[in-house]
């Protein structure tokens, strides 16, 4: 079957018809035919009684699906070859680049007898490692982790993120340092967007504080969020507010105080689309509660670095792949702002920070990194040597320090962390990750092609070095192509058990993504969506083309927004795939804003509530487009306590393709105890990794023809 890449109106709005014979033995699932009109579109929605997941019955339906699921996947054939392939890349020690702060030092660590990494500190360079926040202590069943965490510019405080089931719900925490003691008094709810932004004493900071009150609905709590003050010892009650909320669940509020304490810079975000900049002079009298603006009602984003007397600032106004200028705060106004790196059309200023009294600035040049160090007024001072193509991390440190530090990675080499100095430019291996693979026997090579409307798409391919362009390789395709998130050379130990059975693994770089600016990101959301999808049926027509793989032979794969994208793929051309992994997705576009963090994302994908914005989201809608035909073998990922994407997605789809399709298994796996980002606990990714490759391997499994 071909699934046309639009519908007429109504056209997938019947509800599915009775099971194919011959279909696996499925739990049972009824199907209720709920009718309404959207814009003069009658729309038949038979699982809508799937979305309550408070229900006993859905529960009931869940626990039913899962135990299915479990059962059929168990059974396959490399599935414990490949989880005890996968305890050993990760089981591993590895370390992160020490965060300094007054004499102290704090840094992450994993350990290949631990299921989650512990964050220590010490006195000096030197000194002895002490264990500060350790998650595995938390709970006897590993449900509550350890989220983001910010210490105090005087080392002795650490404020820090707990989360129950990784979920992204948290309650704000405070830790004396020396102590080890957590503060009984300064615990904050609602700390699910918080980060702590410190004084320079460290006698407080400012955080995005979100309300808790059931009686507001989750999907309008964004518009609710507030800008505060926390004072240590202090009842969190009682916490001034520095900005209040704006109303609208579709904006984002942050604060940010320099690290002299003088300038407060507040952000609202409207989604990914644009960024209102307003800031305080908390020297200047009034300078507590008067905001002056300094980019408020244009459309572009704008990120500001604060260096004493000067604000350094990251935009794409005017120049979709980004440029800096230096702004004077006395005088800022557009008209007085001045350009010190100009745009480049050759590659896209992706990051820009302050370290060691330089600017350092990390560049995406065909979705890998480039690294440069300048002086404060923008000139070169050099390029940073790197080891290959590959994903940078950093620099990262203090802007008045010399010592920074870079990550480096590709598809080939594990993480390696680097120590640099600003002001010389020497760098020394600091710390490297020792996973055992063997990367000699692959290459990485990047391809471009066509997309539907001729747009040229850049796609990274991982192989062996003698594999023969004959057909016959598996493939794996991974895509996301959403929100400016950029899909760069990484190293995926998950990734290795399928390339040393002979697969090919690729990643392409859809619209809709950051890799070329933000012209780029643009052309893939709202109206635009579609070309997201038409590049990644391009990138997987091309690797059939060019002989890496043929469709019964190739799986795609993706989570959240990259669910989305493998089940738009998967309803518009069946035909082309052999199996699908789909990821804690997005799925009903009618009604997702009307669930989790749904209104955040309007910006993105547009609203059904606007006529002109419901056509489109309609047409490619992947959980509106299912009707009876042959589909290739499809595993949904799926986490219970996800807060984020709301699971209702993968329930409804789950049940509409199992009534409708004739082709491979359909099945949905639940995380227990587990957020949007997955359960937190190595055991639990050995177990989801194994899963998913033995699936895949499984599904594509058929043999090659005799010729070709």
């Amino acid at each position: 079957m071909t699934a046309s890449s639009s519908l007429p109106p109504g056209a997938a709005s019947a509800a599915p018809a009775p099971a194919p014979p011959g279909r696996p033995a499925y739990p049972p699932t009824r199907a209720v035919p709920v009718k309404y009109t959207l814009h003069g579109v009658e729309i038949t929605d038979p699982y809508r009684w799937l979305e309550d997941g408070d229900s006993p019955e859905v529960k009931e339906w869940m626990k039913s699906q899962d135990a299915f699921t479990r059962a059929e996947l168990s059974r396959l054939p490399e599935r414990d070859a490949i989880a005890s392939r996968l305890k050993q890349l990760f089981y591993i020690d590895a370390v992160s680049a020490p965060r300094h702060r007054r004499g102290r030092y704090f840094l992450s660590r994993r350990h290949a007898t631990k299921e989650k990494s512990i964050v220590y500190w010490k006195e000096g360079k030197g000194g002895e490692e002490r264990a500060l926040l350790d998650p595995n202590r938390w709970s006897d069943d590993g449900s509550v982790s350890l989220g983001g965490w910010e210490v105090s510019w005087d080392g002795k405080n650490v404020a820090y993120k707990v989360q129950k089931n990784n979920s992204d719900e948290a309650t704000l925490h405070v830790m004396d340092v020396a102590s080890g003691k957590r503060s009984e008094v300064d615990v904050i709810e609602g700390g699910k967007y918080a980060y702590a932004s410190w004084t320079p004493s460290g006698d407080g900071f400012y955080y995005v504080w979100l309300p808790t009150d059931p009686s507001i609905p989750v999907a309008d709590r964004p518009g609710y969020a507030e800008v505060r003050f926390h004072r240590l010892g202090q009842d969190p009650k009682q916490d001034r507010v520095v900005r209040g909320k704006t109303g609208d669940p579709k904006t984002f509020l942050n604060a940010s105080l320099s690290k002299d304490g003088r300038f407060l810079v507040l952000t609202v975000s409207h989604g990914w689309t644009s960024t209102d900049v307003y800031f305080r002079d908390l020297r200047k009298p009034g300078g507590q509660t008067v905001d002056k603006t300094l980019a408020v009602g244009r459309d572009a984003h704008y990120t500001v670095e604060v260096h004493k007397d000067r604000f350094y600032v990251h935009t794409d106004e005017g120049a979709p792949h980004y440029r800096l200028f230096e702004v004077d705060p006395d005088r800022p106004e557009r008209a007085a702002w001045k350009e010190i790196v100009p745009e480049r059309p050759d590659a896209t200023l992706d990051s820009v920070s302050v370290v060691g009294g330089h600017l350092a600035l990390s560049y995406l040049k065909d979705a890998s990194s480039r690294v440069e160090v300048r002086s404060l007024d923008g000139k070169l001072v050099r390029e940073v040597p790197l080891p290959g193509i590959g994903t940078v991390g950093g620099p990262s440190g203090l802007p008045d320090e010399d010592e920074a530090y870079f990550s480096f990675e590709s598809f080939t080499s594990p993480q390696e962390i680097y120590a640099t100095s600003i002001k010389t430019g020497e760098t020394a291996l600091y710390a490297r990750i020792d996973v055992p693979v063997d990367p000699s026997p692959f290459t990485v090579e990047q391809t471009f092609f066509p997309s539907k409307d001729g747009t040229k798409i850049s796609m990274f391919i991982v192989r062996r070095k003698d594999m023969k362009k004959d057909g016959n390789s598996r493939a794996l395709l991974y895509g996301y192509g959403g929100f400016q998130i950029s899909q760069t050379p990484s190293f995926t130990a998950s990734m290795y058990p399928w390339l040393e059975r002979g697969g090919v693994y690729a990643v392409a770089n859809l619209r809709g993504g950051g890799e070329y600016g933000e012209a780029w990101h643009r052309d893939g959301m709202l109206l635009k969506k579609q070309n997201v999808f038409d590049d990644f049926i391009a990138a997987a027509e091309h690797l059939v083309q060019e002989g890496y793989t043929r469709p019964e032979r190739l799986v795609i794969q993706g989570g959240s927004n990259g669910g989305l994208l493998v089940g738009a793929a998967l309803t518009q051309r069946p035909e082309l795939f052999g199996a699908v992994v789909c990821g804690v997705p997005l799925l009903d576009m009618v009604r997702y804003h009307l669930f989790g963090s749904g209104k955040t994302w309007i910006s993105e994908y547009g609203s059904a509530d606007d006529p002109e914005q419901f056509k489109a989201l309609y047409a490619y809608s992947p959980y509106h487009r299912v009707r009876p035909g042959k589909y290739p073998a499809v595993l949904l990922l799926s986490a219970d306590s996800d807060d984020r994407v709301d699971p209702l997605h993968a329930r409804k789809f789950a049940a509409a393709l199992q009534a409708a399709s004739a082709g491979g298994p359909v099945l949905l796996r639940i995380e227990r105890n587990a957020g949007h980002g997955g359960a937190d606990l190595i055991k639990a990714a050995v177990e989801k990794g194994a899963d998913q490759i033995s699936f895949a391997l499984s599904a594509t499994s058929a043999k090659a023809p005799a010729t070709r």
